[in-house]
């Protein structure tokens, strides 16, 4: 039997915010809450397979202290990766304000 739709969105979640690193749980935790639930079938599948990753690649890969991830992963990575900076980057007012 599969499982529902909505448990697994859950579990995804809770995968997200209860990594290895507060630093994953801030990056993914955030991305998971906006995302998961406009996402296909196949695109939950892959970030299934990203939440198999260890904390450390993750990490490297998203802040682009590492090498590429798996090509599966790519844009996946990339989205988070946008995502968290999104977030994080301090306001910086524009020219003339």
């Amino acid at each position: 039997m599969s499982e529902a739709h909505e448990h697994r969105l859950k579990r995804l979640r809770m995968r997200a915010w209860r990594r290895g690193t507060k630093e994953m749980d801030l990056i993914l935790g955030p991305w998971a809450d906006a995302s998961l639930r406009t996402l296909p079938a196949e695109a939950l599948d892959r970030f299934e397979r990203l939440l198999e990753e260890n904390d450390q690649e993750l990490y490297g890969w998203i802040s682009g202290q590492q090498g590429r991830p798996p090509g599966d992963l790519e844009g996946l990575i990339a989205e988070i990766g946008a995502h968290a900076r999104a977030r994080h980057l301090p306001f910086s007012p524009q020219v003339g304000d």
